[in-house]
């Protein structure tokens, strides 16, 4: 491969899409050619896994090629730490301009407080920077930059560079209720913007019976989806037009198909609920499920379910169909927008120059189980996301496919493997290039899932944590404070219906299971610093 000059970056990643809802994985539903377009460029990844089934935690394992137990973002509600090292934060050193246009989320971007509190010890409290175990303030203004109620400040701007990127033009939350840069852009454009946006301004026909869904009046030329495209086309002119010796990497960022379900205009009937088919894991089979789904299935039949917040929640047939079709359409909108940009790139001449990435944060449980959106699950159509790579200088590479282990955590790697950048001691992930380049053919052995939880988890009181491990036949995961887990073989049950873990004929792989995943976790462990000395 040619080194001499190093190649641009494109990354594409949406929030909240499963790995299966695209047409070149295999939906033959939901229409996603430009999407398409870059897998028969590229290759596919079949066996790609988020970190964290979560936003924050999983986009700060892209930022720094680590898990979320070491690089400390382990549940949504901590930001990223400032002195984290991240790959674009190397790659602007060693030259690229660096670019975030559209969702960010590597700091809260709500303002509501945090549910959980720790308690605090007797005595006179500490300062705000001694108040944890890192010596940083939290609570300072460098950690709200993302926060709603100071983009009313007209003066408020994000502090450049941010995290390694030396432009970021945000597009924060989801939906039609985005804000940041993309508010004011939406204010120059209409008059009332906010005689548009949320439910109480939607438009008449609303025959949808799923939790948080609206026919949003935003038009599809004011929507995030295209203030997205619109403003990456923008920053690509202005790269052409300027230095063109410093290379970029451009994560392009949508909020969409992330609920709340409010595709605009052409797109909110574009797929029609009475022909979406459940999944097959919506069949919940007759073994009974895990404490956590059962509760969940218990507050919808008892009428007593929570479906406004973020978390996962029980649905039925009609509301499954209903939501599988507005996200069809929601995605059909960033195909659409990945189109737009694909032609911008191309026009400017930089589509031999440049690498084409596309993924997801993480996945939507979307009926599986027959629950809705997200929580503490490592249920395939949550932790498995899409993952393309499209790279100009490995054409004989188009339109294959990869079935090795890897994930997230290997993004940061790979990216800086590709630009030929040198990664920092800590980074736990390992490049996926010889596998792009189909000069390897093994990836991990196992992947590690983590996840974090400030809500009540059955009643119980503090942060839940949850660990897993995927192989390529096993699933296993243990929850702290619990003395029930789940394990599943993968190969015989794709649906994850049969938890194994109290079967005694299966008690001997749930032992190897455990053993490999406390290994894993214990190869996953800290490594940075590096020693200084002999002491």
């Amino acid at each position: 491969m040619n080194t001499a000059r190093r190649p641009n970056f494109l990354l594409f990643i949406t929030d909240q899409q499963r790995w299966d809802h695209l047409g070149c994985t295999g939906n033959g539903v939901v229409r996603t050619p430009h999407i398409d377009g870059i897998a028969r460029r590229g290759v596919r990844f079949e066996r790609f896994y988020t970190a964290s089934p979560v936003c924050m935690p999983n986009r700060a394992t892209l930022m720094t090629g680590r898990l979320p137990s070491l690089h400390g973002v382990r549940t949504n509600g901590i930001p990223l730490s400032l002195r984290a090292a991240t790959f674009v934060e190397l790659m602007r050193r060693a030259g690229y301009r660096t670019a975030l246009i559209g969702k960010s989320h590597i700091q809260n971007m709500v303002g509501p407080p945090p549910i959980y509190q720790p308690e605090r010890a007797n005595g006179d409290p500490p300062p705000p920077e001694l108040a944890e175990a890192i010596m940083d303030d939290w609570s300072g203004a460098a950690y709200s930059q993302e926060i709603p109620k100071f983009w009313q400040d007209p003066k408020h701007d994000i502090a450049l560079p941010y995290y390694g990127f030396d432009h970021v033009e945000l597009s924060d939350e989801h939906g039609d209720q985005c804000f940041g840069h993309y508010t004011r852009w939406l204010a120059q454009r209409h008059k009332t913007p906010d005689r548009l946006m949320g439910p109480e301004n939607q438009l008449p026909g609303n025959t949808m019976t799923v939790p948080q869904a609206w026919r949003t009046a935003v038009p599809e030329e004011l929507y995030p989806t295209f203030y997205v495209a619109e403003r990456t086309e923008a920053y690509l002119d202005a790269w052409a037009k300027g230095d063109r010796s410093r290379p970029f990497m451009v994560q392009c960022s949508f909020p969409d198909p992330h609920h709340p379900f409010t595709p605009p205009g052409r797109y909110w009937d574009m797929y029609d609920p009475a022909d979406m088919k459940l999944p097959s894991a919506f069949d919940l089979g007759n073994a009974p499920p895990p404490p956590h789904v059962a509760a969940l299935l218990a507050a919808r039949d008892a009428g007593t379910r929570a479906d406004q917040r973020k978390n996962a929640f029980a649905i039925n047939e009609r509301e499954t169909r209903e939501a599988i079709a507005l996200t069809y359409g929601m995605i059909t909108m960033v195909d659409d927008a990945v189109g737009r940009v694909l032609a911008k790139l191309k026009s400017l001449g930089l589509d031999q120059d440049t690498v084409v990435v596309f993924t997801s944060d993480h996945g939507d449980l979307m009926g599986d189980h027959q629950l809705l959106l997200k929580g503490p699950f490592a249920y395939r159509g949550l932790v498995q996301v899409p993952f393309l790579w499209a790279d100009p200088a490995s054409p004989g590479r188009a339109g294959s496919s990869c079935a090795a282990l890897c994930g997230t955590l290997d993004m940061a790697a790979t990216f800086l493997d590709r630009a030929g950048i040198a990664a920092f001691n800590g980074m736990q992930g390992r490049s996926l290039v010889p596998l792009a380049e189909g000069s390897a053919t093994n990836g991990h052995d196992g992947v590690i899932v983590e996840y974090g939880m400030q809500y009540p988890f059955l009643g119980g009181r503090g942060m839940m944590t949850m660990r897993s491990l995927i192989t390529e036949r096993w699933r296993i995961t243990i929850y702290s404070g619990r003395d029930w887990g789940e394990l599943y073989d993968l190969k015989a049950d794709p649906d994850e219906r049969f938890n194994l873990w109290d079967d005694r004929a299966s008690a001997g792989i749930r032992a190897e299971m455990a053993e490999r995943l406390a290994r894993a976790m214990m190869d996953h462990a800290e490594t940075s610093p590096a020693p200084t000395g002999r002491a």
